[in-house]
């Protein structure tokens, strides 16, 4: 009987193990492509319009778990300094500490924390973020779009768009409200290269 027992342990522990293993496969890791993804905002500008802005430097990474959604995850870095608006003379003020602060507060970042799948391509990311030294939860609402092989190169690729609004007033970027908005729509388009 103890040996019978002391097989049956090691079968589950084994079968434990095959089980993480296969958890681990589920779930790939990607490094983003700043060539083919574009992390950008909407800001109203005294009801007149909504002016359109971009980062050009950020970077990071995402998990992928199509089998477990919740598994997956997303980290990005991005560099306030790189604030572009075709326009040299409002980046400069973005960059200022009206606004982005950039020479103290170089670096934005947006860590997940729960993912939920809601629809068979999409999904509910909730994630900190971080700005000018505040930390604020956002939720982006993600809509997958495809992986696959890159057909000019190796490359095993994976992309998502993600669409959110936050208030930088809620971190402290009360420069110019109302009459430049509040409220700021996000727009992100992530494309990985699996690692």
């Amino acid at each position: 009987m103890r040996l019978i027992a002391v097989i049956t342990a090691a079968a589950l522990a084994a079968l434990g193990a095959i089980a993480s293993a296969a958890d681990a496969e589920a779930a790939e890791s990607y490094a983003i492509d700043p060539q083919h993804s574009n992390i950008a905002f909407l800001v109203d500008h005294q009801g007149f319009s909504r002016m359109l802005g971009q980062f050009q430097e950020f970077s990071g990474t995402f998990v992928l778990d199509k089998e477990a959604v919740e598994n997956s995850s997303v980290n990005v870095t991005i560099m306030t300094a790189s604030v572009d608006t075709d326009y040299g003379d409002r980046d400069e003020h973005l960059r200022s500490p009206d606004f982005f602060n950039a020479a103290e507060f170089p670096d934005m970042t947006f860590v997940s924390r729960e993912v939920h799948k809601t629809g068979d391509n999409t999904a509910q990311i909730v994630g900190d973020l971080t700005l000018l030294g505040t930390t604020k939860s956002v939720t982006l609402e993600a809509s997958f779009y495809a992986e696959g092989q890159d057909q000019f190169s190796d490359a095993y690729r994976a992309g998502f768009s993600a669409r959110g609004t936050v208030k930088r007033s809620d971190f402290g970027m009360n420069y110019g409200i109302p009459a430049v908005g509040d409220e700021i729509a996000l727009m992100i388009e992530i494309e990985g290269i699996r690692q």
